[in-house]
């Protein structure tokens, strides 16, 4: 099969926090839509909110509509960063809504179809609870069994094992009891903040508190000779210093390592002048049938939007890695 060739962005308009699929020879993305981030989707008129695309080769995209049929408004305006898989016949979208960046809850909603409408059938997290969850990546192990990693708010500066870590949002994953509920109980962390480089906001007021505010988001679980390595992306989503890192565990559940140096993220970091800020990844394969991509959003040098871009992802002796951010022709 021929290699694939393309020019990022592969989507000229905005659209963060890609997840691609593929289903019956088709690719398929959702994202977060401008509408979507800034709190003004409408809620009029079947499913309204976050943008579709249709792809025949990962490459040239076209709208398809968006998936959710708004829920009930007393949620909340913003809604972030869905992901869509298939299970027992139906499709499940997960994402979460709330109010800004203070309060957010995880649910997801079903349909029939992939394209949807998909219509709210389940919380997952209550804020009563868990205030802040964001960012839900369903993962479906070997064995058939279903996880749910996501991103939550931690306020506490040691880790259970005694180590400094940065107060801010980071990483967790559930077992799930079904694809609309997760076992009670059965949350652990995945992994902190704990390098200068995921700092989010310095003196940042949260929880009537002042914090030095580090952020852990995005997570995606690729399984790769016999480990288990969550993707994630680190910083503030506004400035260069955002990018893609990752952890590594021998068990879907963790414990998950983190031996990185710290000096930045090793799979997708800016290129000044040129790519700034790629993030929130999701990986899929690639037309080729067994090429693995990594689908990420970026800004370009002016900073007016956050649009969809692929690259490679590799697996060499020191884990997964990238040769992008790319902005010029590629033939891979």
């Amino acid at each position: 099969m021929p290699r694939l060739r393309y020019q990022n962005p592969v989507h000229p308009h905005y659209f963060a926090d890609p997840y691609v699929w593929r289903h019956a020879g088709q690719y398929y993305a959702i994202g977060t839509g401008p509408a979507e981030a800034a709190g003004e989707v409408s809620g009029a008129g079947g499913a309204t909110v976050f943008p579709l695309l249709r792809s025949p080769d990962l490459v040239q995209w076209q709208p398809a509509g968006h998936a959710l049929v708004r829920p009930d408004a007393a949620l909340g305006d913003t809604f972030w960063a869905p992901e869509i898989v298939q299970a027992d016949g139906r499709w499940f979208m997960y994402y979460s809504v709330g109010h800004g960046d203070r309060s957010h809850q995880l649910r997801v909603a079903c349909s029939d179809e992939p394209l949807g409408p998909y219509v709210d059938c389940a919380q997952l997290t209550d804020p009563a609870d868990v205030p802040f969850a964001i960012d839900p990546h369903p993962f479906q192990d070997v064995d058939g069994r279903w996880y749910l990693f996501s991103a939550r708010d931690f306020l506490e500066t040691v880790d259970d094992s005694g180590a400094a870590v940065r107060a801010g949002t980071a990483l967790v994953v559930h077992a799930m009891a079904s694809m609309t509920a997760l076992v009670p109980g059965s949350g652990r962390t995945v992994a902190r903040a704990r390098f200068d480089w995921q700092r989010f906001a310095a003196d940042r007021p949260m929880y009537g508190q002042v914090f030095d505010w580090h952020t852990l988001e995005g997570p995606f679980v690729v399984r790769h000779d016999g480990r288990y390595y969550c993707l994630y992306s680190g910083g503030s989503w506004q400035t260069p210093s955002y990018g893609v890192d990752y952890v590594v565990a021998d068990s879907v559940m963790g414990p998950y390592v983190d031996d990185a140096p710290g000096a930045g993220p090793r799979v997708l970091r800016t290129v000044p002048g040129q790519v700034l800020g790629p993030g929130h990844c999701s990986v899929t394969v690639g037309p080729d049938g067994s090429s693995r991509y990594l689908v990420y959003h970026a800004w370009g040098p002016d900073q007016a939007a956050r649009r969809m871009c692929i690259d490679p992802l590799e697996f060499t002796a020191d884990g997964p890695s990238s040769p992008g951010p790319s902005w010029l022709p590629q033939h891979r």
